[in-house]
C-alpha cells in the first residue's frame, strides 16, 4: 500500500533563529535526492535530484551537476511569455534489496495540461532513465517542446563575449549535438549572443540530441570550485517514431554563469491538440559523452579569433579526431557561408590529437547575421559530423 510521506518540523533542521519551530507549521516538501553507490560501494552518493517546477538533474560516476532536463517546456522563448508545468506529486517505489534502479512516477500540472510520467533510473558510469509520458492537454498547445535540456554557456573558445576572466572556459555545456532520421551527426558549438536567438533543425525521427560537455580537460576552465570539466552530457534517445519536427535551440544572453541561458528540445511540427492523450518515450543518458559509437570523424574544439589590421575578417580554427582521421591521405573540408567570403580554407595534420585541423577566414561584408557549414569529404564522400555555426555581427 502506498504511504504518504508528510513534512513536518521533526524532518528539518531549522537553525538556531528559530529554535521551537512548531511541528505543526506549514513545512512542504521543494523536492527530493536519491542516493546510491555510484562512486564506492560503500559510500551512498547522491545521483539524482528532483526539484523546481519539473526540473531534473543527474550524474554520471565522478560526475558534478551541470545541466537540467525538465519534463516538459511550453511557449519558451515565445509570447506573451513561457508556461511552467510543475510535477505536482510523485510516487516513489521501494527498491528490494540489491535492485540495480529505483522508479519513480510524477504527476504533471500546468494551466495547458496535465500528465503523467514513469521514471526508471540506473546509476552508473552512465546514468539512465528510462522516461515514459502521458499528456493531457486541456487546450491547443502550439508550442510544446518534448525531452527538454537547459543549461549554462557564458564563454568559450569558440565564443567569448564576456572579457575580462581569468577562465578560458565557463560553461556546463558547449554544443548541441542531433543524430537526425537521416543518419546525419550535427554538431552545433553553442553561443551567448548579444540579442535571444532561436535555430531549428528541421527533422522527422529523430534518433537522438543532447547537449555535450566534450571537452574534460581542467586546463581549458582552471576553475577549483566549478570543475566544469566534470559537468555530464545529457543525451535524449526518443524511443519509436516522434515523427516530423525539429531540434529547437534558444540561447538567452547572460553576463553571468549562475543563468541557465540555454534550452534545447524536440518540437513536434503539429503541436499538441486537446482530445485525446499524447504518448512519448525516450532514455535519457547522463554521462562522459554522446553514448553512440561512430567510425567518423567529431568535432573536437572550435576556436574563433579574428585577422587583419582591424580585426574585420573573422578566422576559424576547427580541430577534428576519430577513427576516419587514420588514414594517411587527407580529407577535403568542404565550407559555405549563407553570406560573406569564405577563404583560406586549409586542412593539415593534428599530431597532437592524432587528428586535423581545418582553419578558414570569412569576411562578412555587410551581413549581420551568417549560418556557416563545414563537412569533411574523402572522396566525396563525407566522413565528419557537420559543423554549423551562427556568426553574428
Amino acid at each position: 500500500m502506498p504511504r504518504k510521506l508528510k513534512a513536518d518540523g521533526t524532518l528539518f533542521t531549522i537553525g538556531p533563529q528559530i529554535p521551537n519551530a512548531p511541528q505543526e507549521a506549514p513545512f512542504g516538501f521543494s523536492g527530493f535526492r536519491v542516493h546510491g553507490p555510484i562512486n564506492r560501494a560503500d559510500v551512498m552518493d547522491e545521483y539524482v535530484v528532483f526539484q523546481g517546477a519539473t526540473y531534473f538533474r543527474a550524474v554520471g560516476r565522478d560526475q558534478r551537476y551541470g545541466l537540467s532536463a525538465r519534463g516538459l517546456a511550453i511557449n519558451t522563448a515565445k509570447p506573451p511569455g513561457e508556461e511552467f508545468p510543475i510535477f505536482r506529486s510523485f510516487w516513489i517505489e521501494k527498491p528490494a534489496p540489491g535492485a540495480p534502479e529505483i522508479v519513480v512516477h510524477a504527476l504533471l500540472d500546468s494551466p495547458s495540461t496535465t500528465g503523467a510520467y514513469r521514471f526508471v533510473i540506473r546509476p552508473g558510469p552512465f546514468t539512465v532513465m528510462d522516461i515514459d509520458a502521458t499528456l493531457y492537454p486541456r487546450n491547443e498547445m502550439p508550442h510544446v517542446g518534448l525531452a527538454p535540456l537547459t543549461s549554462m554557456f557564458l564563454h568559450g573558445a569558440a565564443h567569448r563575449r564576456v572579457r575580462n576572466d581569468y577562465r578560458s572556459a565557463v560553461h556546463d555545456s558547449e554544443g548541441l549535438a542531433i543524430l537526425n532520421g537521416n543518419g546525419e551527426r550535427i554538431w552545433r558549438p553553442l553561443t551567448n549572443p548579444k540579442l535571444l536567438q532561436v535555430s531549428a533543425f528541421v527533422d522527422k525521427n529523430p534518433k537522438g540530441f543532447g547537449l555535450v560537455q566534450r571537452d574534460r580537460s581542467f586546463e581549458s576552465y582552471e576553475d577549483l570550485d566549478a570543475h566544469y570539466e566534470r559537468r555530464p552530457t545529457a543525451w535524449v534517445e526518443p524511443k519509436g517514431d516522434w515523427g516530423e519536427g525539429y531540434v529547437e535551440l534558444i540561447e538567452i544572453p547572460t553576463d553571468e554563469e549562475i543563468h541557465d541561458n540555454i534550452v534545447a528540445y524536440w518540437k513536434p511540427a503539429k503541436g499538441i491538440a486537446p482530445g485525446k492523450p499524447h504518448e512519448f518515450s525516450y532514455r535519457l543518458h547522463w554521462g562522459d559523452s554522446i553514448p553512440v559509437a561512430w567510425a567518423g570523424a567529431r568535432v573536437r574544439k572550435t576556436r574563433r579569433g579574428s585577422v587583419g589590421r582591424k580585426g574585420e575578417v573573422v578566422l576559424f580554427v576547427l580541430d577534428f579526431d576519430g577513427p576516419a582521421l587514420k588514414e594517411p591521405e587527407l580529407p577535403v573540408a568542404q565550407v559555405s557561408a549563407s553570406a560573406g567570403t569564405i577563404s583560406n580554407v586549409v586542412v593539415r595534420r593534428h599530431l597532437e590529437i592524432e587528428g586535423i585541423r581545418c582553419s578558414f577566414e570569412l569576411d562578412p561584408g555587410s551581413a549581420d547575421l551568417i549560418e556557416l557549414r563545414v563537412v569533411l569529404k574523402r572522396s566525396e564522400r563525407v566522413i565528419s559530423e557537420s559543423w554549423l555555426y551562427r556568426w553574428t555581427s
